[in-house]
């Protein structure tokens, strides 16, 4: 971290999501909500996997694990953003912008590559269910989580070492309401259209490689649904249209990010509250309201903390 020190530039000015102080209330209001509702949802989901024995399967460890991260990634960027709306000149240092770039790329790219293990699970749960608990054992769960944490972190890194040792000496001011990456490298006191490029070929390369993995997949489970039973084929498509609909609310965004022509659209600061706020609440709306196990353990921890407060 000491080649940063030769950056000419401290900190940077957030110019936020917009100037209206009418909007900026609205938006105050509704990421609180949503952010406690992000915490409060998420965290409860991990409690509930982790302390009901019930719930000690590949499935919900994968749902667990999917909490966390989303958990994580709000905290990130939304309650900077929040603090942010009572201040007029909203900065951030160097190091922090640095570093929220950093988990910001680490959690999307551990999100996508777990996305990619639960589609694994529900392809072994669906197509091989004599085989489940022979290949999705303990060792195969650790061995799902630790890669998606592992290539999420490769990613991060990977971009990090791209603008880690760009010189910062002028323009300071990011129109964002966090660390946007190609909005940083834009400020550079250099030629930066190629290294655009790279960073955004990059995030592109691993969002559209892992939606087209995983669609591939759904495919392929509902060929194999299909060709064994027809009956089958509305269990199927219920319990994929979680995943699905989990999937597009995470990738569409980015691919609007990576993929759009026209990036300095205003419209992009709007769709990043949809990964940062409203994805981790209907993450697990989708996969709580739609699981009986999950509800009933969900019910079941409930009374017995409400019983231990009683105690207390």
């Amino acid at each position: 971290m000491n080649k940063l020190n030769h950056s000419m530039v401290s900190e940077f000015v957030l110019l936020g999501i917009s100037n209206s102080w009418v909007i900026q209330l609205g938006i105050l209001v509704f990421a609180s909500i949503f952010y406690m509702a992000v915490m409060v949802g998420n965290f409860f989901i991990v409690l509930t996997v982790s302390f009901d024995s019930n719930l000690h399967s590949p499935m919900y460890f994968l749902l667990a694990n999917l909490s966390f991260i989303d958990l994580c990634l709000s905290t990130v960027a939304v309650p900077k953003m929040i603090s942010d709306l009572f201040y007029e000149h909203k900065v951030i240092s160097f190091q922090s912008c640095i570093t929220q770039i950093f988990f910001i790329h680490f959690m999307g790219g551990t999100e996508m590559l777990l996305l990619i293990s639960m589609a694994f699970d529900r392809y072994i749960a669906i197509c091989k269910p004599l085989h489940y608990l022979t290949i999705m054992n303990p060792k195969m769960c650790i061995f799902l989580q630790v890669s998606s944490w592992t290539i999420g972190l490769i990613h991060s890194l990977t971009q990090l070492a791209f603008v880690v040792n760009l010189p910062f000496c002028g323009p300071n001011k990011i129109d964002s309401f966090y660390c946007d990456l190609p909005r940083f490298i834009k400020l550079a006191c250099m030629d930066t259209y190629k290294l655009e490029f790279i960073v955004t070929a990059n995030s592109g390369f691993v969002s559209i490689g892992s939606l087209f993995i995983l669609f591939i997949s759904y495919i392929y489970i509902l060929v194999t649904v299909q060709k064994h039973s027809s009956s089958g084929m509305s269990k199927a498509l219920s319990t994929l249209s979680a995943h699905i609909s989990v999937v597009v609310l995470f990738f569409g965004p980015c691919l609007f990010f990576y993929v759009w022509p026209f990036p300095t659209m205003p419209v992009d600061k709007f769709l990043a509250i949809i990964d940062f706020i409203i994805t981790p609440v209907l993450n697990p709306s989708i996969y709580t309201f739609r699981n009986k196990d999950m509800k009933a353990s969900m019910r079941r921890l409930s009374s017995q903390l409400m019983n231990f407060r009683k105690i207390l």
